[in-house]
């Protein structure tokens, strides 16, 4: 019997491929079908994976793939066009034995016929002749190699074609039609993938990271604090906790999760990372992954055995428990173009929002969108936050994603005082002496809101003091790395004193807890969270304000910190001059700041309400994946080498260029990408330029190496024995950002 083959590497044939995927349909159906109870999704989605690549068969495809595995295609074929695979299975249906309706013959034949989706438009004619010319000829081929039931005759029909050209979207008034579908479609997607990369589609099934969670903390010899407790009892209920610093939120969250598939977000890579080891290495939990853009490198920089396998199971979404930011798993509200695979997954997992007021309101947006329709399709959320915007909530309420009867919203502050805090209607600048005089005996914090500005307090204070060390974004990667591990063991260190100047990069990403806080103005969320790295883990000892607040030519308002809004904060702040505050004041104060009849003629509200306009406004399928997730990482960089790093390390681009071996080419790209820096679009303009250096590929044509990286033609200074170093030096003219 001749063999029809579907994959090339490694070989494999259409019915090996096909009982994969039904290998990793039993498992996720073993594993989470209790939370997907419509027996006609699974038996659709069944007969959809034994037809998904019934046109491969097709004489092209089979001459392709068998050139590429060097096998010689004996069979003739009239036909010479190449087509995707995916529109021609869809006629191998044996539909009139199926007992199916009009709907889910729609449903069956569209998750088929775009389980792939392609650029290459669908077309008529080239499907009639596609089928003319090869397909009549292979109907018995398909029958006994898929050992499946197949049409006696291979026609196109008119009406298969209408079913596979208007494609089902959204609609309000048939919501359960359309969520039907996005399970069909999405779920084959995931099975698909997973038995291509053969990776099983669902890792850790049996494992229960809350009852981890309960078992790290007693075996650290505590007992559950009050929102743990309430956070363990509403596992399986949508919940809204917000819980000051300090009080054990990310065991709380581990907790409400309990035995089920998770997504836990955070806004940072940096807290990420550090809540992945946390919870990998400290608890042991080595079912959960890690994804973002560099977390490639992360895993295998911090010597994961098996990182390989961490990562690729991350990227398939297998994970029990996945650390990752929200553009990686949150964009299906934009209905890009395979949306369904991610938000059918959605139907059997719970999310964990951490820190919402950390997201700029029009990203905010699209995180409240996708709240909507977890719920519609039958998951569940928390959003776990130290401070929440009450616009937020109105807006979650309005849109009936929160009501009364199916979810929990509790707060938990206590009375405990860390904080005594001084306003001063003055620049920063008037305070460099006693910053200097203060950082020689107690550990010291500077936030600036600009790199520029953090620069020059630096530049300022390495002339009073040696005592002095600096940190934000425009440093190259591995740079970055050594600068924040050398402050968390400046912060460990209870000997050391001295001053780190930093931006908003600390807010929410480092675990430190410093006896001084010397800040720039800003909104009243972002300063409240800096205030968290001032006596995070102690209360006030002593009757001195330890958190300044300069309120004059303070950088970054108007364009990073909405003006209206800092002004609104520092009025609200002005009653605590030189008095304690209280953790409960300073989540009042953040409530009353962000009512929407507070924030009425701002450009906060503005910016929110037309995104939530817009994002209500995407069609379907306009989009592509990547489109979708620039839009939420809100990307306006380039990735760039500084011209001095690129010259120092040439030759790694020069061994790139010859390498043959994929693995090391890998481990070049990585070294290489650890050596740049993401800098802003309007900042690199007129200061970049292309890497001048080509690759030979198998083909023998010459292609661009790297060509997603520029050199950046700015200074940098850092010198890694001392760990001093300004970064990359900005231009004037530029405008800077954290």
């Amino acid at each position: 019997m001749c063999i029809i083959y579907a994959k090339s590497n490694p070989v494999e044939s259409l019915k090996e491929h096909t009982d994969e995927l039904l290998r990793q349909y039993e498992k996720l159906r073993n594993a989470y079908g209790i939370y997907i109870q419509n027996e006609r999704v699974w038996e659709l989605l069944k007969i959809a994976i034994h037809y998904h690549d019934a046109g491969k068969v097709y004489g092209p495809f089979q001459q392709r793939i068998s050139d590429v595995i060097g096998i010689p295609y004996k069979a003739k074929t009239e036909a010479q066009k190449y087509l995707p695979h995916n529109y021609l299975s869809p006629f191998f249906l044996p539909l009139e034995k199926l007992s199916l309706t009009r709907f889910e013959r729609k449903v069956l034949i569209q998750a088929i016929a775009y389980h792939h989706e392609r650029d290459h438009e669908l077309n008529f004619e080239e499907l009639r002749e596609a089928i003319e010319l090869d397909l009549v000829k292979k109907q018995d081929l398909v029958r006994s190699h898929l050992e499946i039931p197949v049409p006696d005759q291979i026609k196109l029909s008119n009406r298969v074609f209408r079913e596979m050209e208007k494609r089902i979207v959204y609609d309000e008034e048939k919501i359960d039609e359309y969520l039907f579908y996005v399970l069909v479609k999405g779920l084959l997607h995931r099975i698909d993938h997973a038995a291509s990369g053969h990776i099983d589609i669902e890792v850790g099934i049996e494992e229960n990271i809350g009852e981890r969670a309960v078992q790290f903390i007693l075996e650290k010899g505590s007992s559950l604090r009050d929102v743990q407790l309430f956070a363990k009892e509403q596992q399986g209920k949508n919940a809204i906790i917000v819980a000051q610093t300090g009080m054990g939120k990310t065991e709380a969250a581990l907790l409400w999760i309990g035995n089920q598939k998770a997504f836990f977000t955070l806004p940072l890579r940096v807290s990420i990372n550090a809540l992945f080891d946390r919870v990998f290495e400290q608890m042991g939990f080595e079912q959960a992954g890690l994804l973002h853009s560099t977390s490639s490198n992360y895993l295998d920089e911090t010597g994961k055995e098996n990182w390989e396998v961490i990562y690729d199971q991350s990227k398939n979404f297998a994970s029990k428990l996945l650390f990752t930011t929200i553009d990686q798993i949150l964009k299906f509200p934009f209905k890009y173009r395979g949306y369904e695979k991610l938000y059918a997954t959605m139907a059997y997992s719970v999310v964990v929002i951490d820190e919402i007021q950390a997201y700029e309101p029009k990203i905010v947006a699209v995180l409240i969108k996708a709240l909507e329709m977890i719920k519609q399709i039958g998951g569940r959320f928390l959003i776990m936050t130290a401070t929440l915007p009450t616009l937020y909530v109105e807006a979650l309420e309005s849109r009936g994603v929160i009501k009364k009867e199916d979810y929990v919203f509790q707060t938990f502050v206590n009375d405990d005082i860390r904080h005594r805090i001084a306003i001063y209607d003055q620049p920063m600048s008037d305070y460099y002496e006693r910053i200097a005089e203060s950082g020689k005996k107690k550990k010291v914090l500077v936030i600036v809101n600009t790199v520029k500005q953090a620069v020059e307090v630096y530049s300022k204070l390495c002339k009073l003091t040696d005592q002095v060390s600096l940190l934000h974004s425009m440093f190259i990667q591995e740079d970055r790395s050594i600068l924040e591990e050398a402050i968390k063991a400046f912060d460990k260190d209870r000997n050391q004193s001295g001053i780190w100047v930093t931006t908003q990069l600390v807010e929410a990403s480092i675990d430190i807890d410093f006896d001084e806080l010397y800040t720039e103005v800003a909104t009243l969320d972002s300063l409240f969270q800096r205030f968290g790295r001032c006596y995070r883990r102690r209360l006030l000892d002593h009757d001195n304000p330890n958190i300044f607040i300069f309120t004059k030519d303070a950088s970054g308002i108007g364009y990073i910190y909405d003006q209206e809004i800092v002004l609104k904060s520092i009025e609200a702040l002005s009653l605590f001059h030189e008095k304690l505050i209280k953790e409960k004041e300073k989540v009042e104060l953040v409530a009353n700041l962000y009512k929407r009849e507070s924030l009425k003629n701002t450009k906060f509200l503005k910016e929110f309400d037309h995104a939530m306009r817009a994002i209500d406004s995407i069609t379907d399928h306009e989009l592509t994946n990547k489109e979708a997730q620039n839009i939420l990482r809100d990307i306006q960089a380039v990735l760039a080498i500084p011209r001095k790093i690129f010259d120092e390390y040439e030759y790694l681009f020069d061994q790139l260029a010859q390498c043959e071996d994929r693995y090391e080419r890998m481990k070049l790209r990585k070294e290489i990408e650890r050596k740049t820096v993401s800098i802003t679009k309007a900042r690199a303009r007129g200061n970049t330029s292309p890497i001048l250096k080509t690759y030979r590929s198998s083909n023998g044509k010459e292609y661009p190496l790297l060509p997603y990286i520029e050199i950046l033609d700015l200074d940098y200074d850092f010198d890694k024995k001392t760990k001093k170093g300004t970064g990359v030096s900005l231009t004037p003219s530029l405008s800077p950002f954290v």
